[in-house]
């Protein structure tokens, strides 16, 4: 009984919020009490509401009450653990509300260590004991314990439901059959559970072995796996040392054109040095002559002049300066204009092929797809970086943002030439391919703008459908205006019903022929979905169509979003 009132007592001088006992208690105008430390954090969550409130009594302050330690409680507290209470169960113990509680505690409940199908009750510790001490009690079925116990009562006779009714497959008591179940096919509880016992065998048989094909199945991916790793590696490895073949080996011609030019700058200045020695030693004996002749213009011995005269040597044979040819600036260009046509020719090459190299590694076979995305998040997963080429965008077309945003201007960009420039269409491609999965985002503003995907070969010059977004078959759009979405390929155009949004998604699965749009709010819906197979990587585009040749300074925009 000491123990009980223990017990008692400690309920009391609990927190109703951590149902613990009381630290620094505080009691608030409607007369609870709580932990200082608990109360605080509850209203603390409650501030955003502006109104505070007791937990228990729901009672509402307008203004915050300000709080005070009780030394009251708080004595009786202390006193209170002085007085037996490490003899009490653990709060461990006692039943949270997701227990099933003892149906014979009194007070606050400890947790159910077992039901009992006959008694329909559940038991603590404690009092299971009579159950396992007394004989009266031995054909009683024990189970786990459970909230479900009154489910076993017949609702209409209130006794225990033992029987089964396949009729109505539902369980009865032994006075349904009399009445409401009369002429049914009725049968034990028993029986019926031995018979779907037999049934659920045979259930969990089929499903061990789908688990076991599922498993080998699992087994056959694994080895896929390894065997697309060791593809991957080995194609990784032998590209590697082809590349370091042709490195060595423009190195190596990068090394016998320098030779080449360093022998034949060493043989020209050569001879070029040869014949300014000459020319030197010409000067000198010139000079020499001159200086003998000056000395005899200034004798004023006549007759000594006209003796000297014929003494004079004559002149060696001169260069004729008229034989010397300089070519100015033009020493080794043609040479670097041989080199620089092998550059290019070498671009070209790399060009061409280089999409066969991205097309065969995109079109490596895998054993499964993974499902499409279905929410946002998931979309998320596969979002891309994808930037604006500078290379590509019309002259009337300004990028910002870090090239990820195209606002149409009045005046021309100081672009340089480019081939890969539209020149007619005011559009612009993205610099990077895209392959595999993709997911971005287009914020858009604007009478009419054009997302679209397209392969690099689209015609960039030129009024014609070749060099539209979405009117040839080398590109795919979503026609966004302040009206309508339209969806355009190959000259088609698809009226597309959903949400109007100034943000779009684009989803692409480039294996799986997959091209989705959808519209982007606080939801995603989904606008068009195309389904067909790509044959090269693709590129990100916009088009910001202004009709009537009208453009007006950045009446039209498209940014590619950054993702979190």
């Amino acid at each position: 009984m000491a123990q009980k009132g223990v017990q008692l007592d400690r309920e009391t001088f609990s927190c109703s919020i951590c149902l613990d006992l009381l630290k620094d208690p505080v009691t608030i105008p409607c007369g609870h009490s709580y932990c200082m430390k608990c109360i605080k954090s509850f209203w603390d969550e409650e501030d955003e509401r502006k109104i505070h409130s007791c937990p228990q009594c729901r009672q509402t302050f307008t203004l915050r009450p300000v709080l005070v330690k009780n030394t009251m409680l708080a004595a009786l507290v202390e006193e209170l653990k002085k007085t037996g209470l490490q003899a009490a169960p653990a709060d461990h113990c006692y039943a949270g509300p997701e227990d099933v509680a003892c149906d014979v505690c009194t007070g606050r409940k400890l947790k159910a260590l077992k039901s009992c199908l006959v008694c329909l009750i559940s038991y603590c510790e404690k009092h299971l004991q009579l159950h396992y001490e007394s004989s009266a009690f031995e054909k009683h079925k024990l189970v786990e314990p459970s909230k479900k116990l009154q489910e076993n009562i017949c609702s209409r006779h209130n006794e225990l439901m033992k029987m089964f009714c396949r009729t109505d497959q539902q369980c009865i008591c032994y006075l349904c059959p009399e009445d409401e179940h009369k002429g049914h096919d009725t049968v034990s509880a028993a029986a019926e559970r031995t018979e779907r016992q037999r049934e659920l065998e045979v259930s969990r048989q089929d499903i061990q072995q789908r688990i076991q094909d599922r498993q080998k199945d699992v087994k056959v991916l694994q080895q896929e796996v390894e065997a697309i790793n060791r593809s991957a590696d080995k194609a990784v490895e032998d590209s590697q040392k082809i590349f370091s073949q042709l490195i060595r080996l423009m190195e190596e011609r990068s090394s016998e054109v320098k030779r080449q030019v360093r022998s034949q700058q060493e043989a020209e200045v050569s001879r070029v040095k040869e014949l300014q020695e000459k020319l030197e030693q010409e000067i000198t004996e010139l000079k020499r002559k001159d200086a003998e002749l000056k000395q005899l213009s200034h004798t004023e011995d006549h007759t000594q002049f006209l003796h000297n005269c014929p003494s004079l040597s004559p002149l060696s044979g001169t260069t004729d300066s008229s034989s010397i040819h300089i070519r100015p600036l033009r020493y080794f260009e043609d040479m670097t204009a041989a080199v620089s046509a092998v550059r290019d020719k070498l671009q070209d090459v790399l060009r061409d092929k280089w999409t066969n190299v991205s097309l065969t590694v995109t079109e490596v076979d895998v054993l499964l797809s993974a499902p499409e995305p279905k929410t946002r998040a998931e979309f998320l997963k596969y979002s891309r970086e994808i930037t604006l080429d500078p290379n590509t965008a019309h002259t009337e077309l300004l990028l910002s943002e870090g090239n990820r945003k195209a606002t149409l201007m009045s005046e021309r960009q100081s672009y340089s030439d480019h081939p890969d420039r539209f020149t007619d269409r005011l559009q612009v491609l993205s610099r990077e391919s895209l392959t595999g999965r993709c997911y971005w985002e287009v914020e858009w503003r604007g009478e009419e703008v054009y997302i679209a995907v397209a392969y690099k070969n689209i015609s960039r010059a030129g009024w014609s459908n070749e060099s539209v977004f979405g009117r040839n078959d080398k590109s795919w759009a979503l026609d966004c205006n302040n009206n309508s979405f339209n969806f355009r390929y190959n000259k088609v155009q698809t009226p597309v019903s959903g949400p109007r949004s100034s943000r779009v998604g684009v989803y692409l699965d480039h294996s799986a022929g997959i091209l989705s749009f959808y519209s982007v709010s606080e939801t995603m819906t989904l606008l068009h979905r195309v389904q067909t197979t790509f044959t090269q990587p693709l590129y990100a585009g916009v088009y910001l169509y202004t009709p009537f040749g009208f453009y007006g300074q950045g009446r039209a925009s498209a940014e590619l979003c950054e993702l979190k």
